[in-house]
């Protein structure tokens, strides 16, 4: 940090001046870049701002108006203070004038009853100033290596967080942008504390700045994402106004986490990963030509092409202890899915999606039955795996274009099965709908956005009067908009129901008779019901 007009006159060469604060003293907090020594009255065009004018005043004009344009001129360009030293143009105090211009234009303005070697002053301030650079630079030096390590690592949040604490000396957090607590550094603080009515208090924050810092609060904020996407928020919790290293440390560690997002891979068996490669190709679209993705697939041993096509996606039901574990099980159950696909003769593509899923691509003859096939894997997966698994089925298609739809539909069943798996040989997805789907998209930041966008106002209206409106929203909804039925559920008389959709209405900004508004809002409704739910 720069040193401010207080730190200035707190240095010896300063101090044997015997100088005093004659205006300005509640700006000595003011930072000065440099210190510049000047005699002409002009001196203001030379400067830039943040710079500390020190002059013995023999050159300044005598007229009291050119006097009072000279110290306006120096408070415009930004100088952060003036300093005279008295005893050659004024004897024993400044006019009262240019006092009283300096308060005015809120310039800190000192004397110096003795001769002062301004080279001294000079000297020792811009070596402190020097100083500081260099520690700066050091300081950016040294954050560049720990987060490019991190990066290279492939760090997780946790250990992302862990750092930026142990560098700032602050507590550091990392949420979604449905305002959910992602991980948590509380750097010796009560987490509990950090973390109380957290949802209400993220929501009141929002800066218009990728990072910003927000006085009321105390958080230094920084969005998290890449590629144009942005999915979180980097907060550090500041007891003062951060200084340029909290923000620099703030926008690397952002980085770094987004780009452990985009970088995450596991280590995979050659086969498994080629296999993993040409499934993600198709679900991201990476191929212009589907034809492409068949040709890849071919050679590999697996045909595509003039076949049924049926997505499947395995979960495990416990996972190992440890994220190592996990995923060393999770790569068990790959091998596994592989194995037991060429036991009952189904050439298949076999990969994991990531650190809960693998991924199954089986290619049926035109002729073959899809629950045929189905139960004979499980079945056979059954025994020859030991630890206990799901496995979620999407429609069967007939195009390689359809296989993203079929595999979004075996990824939503798959969630919701392993939650409450009831001993089926496979699940489908006839019962899940709209509910399945939203918690399937949980994690997409456009969805979050929606929902934020829909029900922002709702919500934060809730959160600061203790309201139950959500819930009377809600219920209205389900009730199929059958004010009545609603009024009954939510134990209210129909007047006092009334009331509260229409002051729904006007938080909301819209029309609950209009059904697309309120299909809109029953999606939101659903959507933050799966975030919070995964959230507990």
């Amino acid at each position: 940090m720069l040193p401010t007009i207080a730190d200035i006159l707190a240095l010896e060469p300063v101090r044997r001046g015997n100088p005093r604060v004659v205006a300005g003293a509640d700006r000595l907090d003011t930072r000065v870049r440099w210190v510049h020594v000047g005699e002409v009255t002009d001196i203001a065009q030379l400067l830039r701002g943040g710079e500390l004018v020190l002059t013995t005043g023999v050159a300044l004009p005598e007229d009291p108006r050119r006097l009072i344009d000279y110290v306006g001129a120096l408070a415009e360009v930004g100088a952060s203070g003036l300093i005279v030293e008295l005893g050659r143009r004024f004897i024993g105090e400044l006019p009262a004038m240019v006092v009283a211009a300096a308060e005015e234009h809120g310039l800190p303005l000192v004397t110096l009853a003795r001769e002062t070697p301004f080279v001294q002053i000079t000297e020792s301030v811009h070596a402190r100033i020097i100083d500081i650079q260099l520690e700066e630079l050091r300081a950016s030096e040294h954050l560049h290596e720990v987060f490019t390590e991190l990066s290279v690592e492939g760090a997780s949040p946790a250990e992302v967080l862990g750092q930026v604490a142990r560098i700032s000396g602050k507590p550091a957090l990392l949420e979604n942008l449905a305002h959910q607590v992602l991980a948590c550094e509380s750097a010796g603080r009560d987490t509990g504390t950090l973390l109380a009515t957290w949802e209400t208090r993220s929501r009141a924050v929002a800066p218009a700045e990728r990072t910003a810092y927000d006085a009321t609060s105390g958080w230094l904020v920084a969005m998290v994402g890449a590629r144009g996407q942005d999915w979180g928020r980097l907060i550090l919790f500041c007891d003062e106004r951060p200084g340029p290293r909290d923000i620099v440390l703030a926008e690397r560690a952002a980085t770094t986490l987004a780009l452990g997002r985009l970088l995450e891979r596991h280590q995979r068996s050659l086969e498994r990963q080629a296999h993993g490669s040409i499934i993600t190709g198709i679900l991201t679209h990476a191929y212009a030509d589907p034809e492409e993705a068949a040709a890849r697939a071919r050679a590999v041993g697996v045909p595509l092409t003039g076949r049924k096509l049926v997505s499947v996606v395995l979960r495990l039901t416990e996972p190992g202890g440890t994220t190592l574990d996990g995923q060393a099980q999770l790569g068990d159950l790959a091998e596994a899915a592989a194995g037991a696909c060429r036991d009952v003769r189904l050439p298949a593509l076999v990969g994991t999606l990531d650190d809960d899923r693998v991924a199954v691509l089986l290619p049926l003859p035109p002729r073959g039955v899809a629950e045929a096939a189905l139960t004979a894997l499980a079945e056979r997966l059954r025994i020859a795996f030991n630890p206990a698994f799901v496995l979620a089925a999407g429609s069967t298609v007939e195009s390689i274009k359809d296989v993203r739809r079929s595999f979004l539909e075996a990824e939503q069943v798959a969630d919701v099965a392993v939650r409450r798996p009831d001993g089926r040989v496979f699940y489908r997805l006839t019962d899940l709908r709209l509910r399945g789907l939203l918690h399937l998209l949980r994690d997409d930041a456009r969805l979050q956005t929606f929902a934020e966008r829909e029900l922002a106002p709702l919500l934060a209206h809730d959160a600061q009067r203790g309201g139950d409106l959500t819930r009377i929203l809600r219920v209205y909804l389900e009730a199929g908009r059958n004010k009545a039925v609603a009024a009954q559920r939510a134990h209210l008389s129909r007047p006092a129901f009334y009331d509260r959709l229409r002051r729904l209405e006007r938080i909301l900004d819209t029309d609950l008779d209009d059904v697309d508004s309120c299909l809109s809002l029953h999606v939101a409704l659903l959507a933050l019901e799966s975030f919070r739910r995964e959230l507990r």
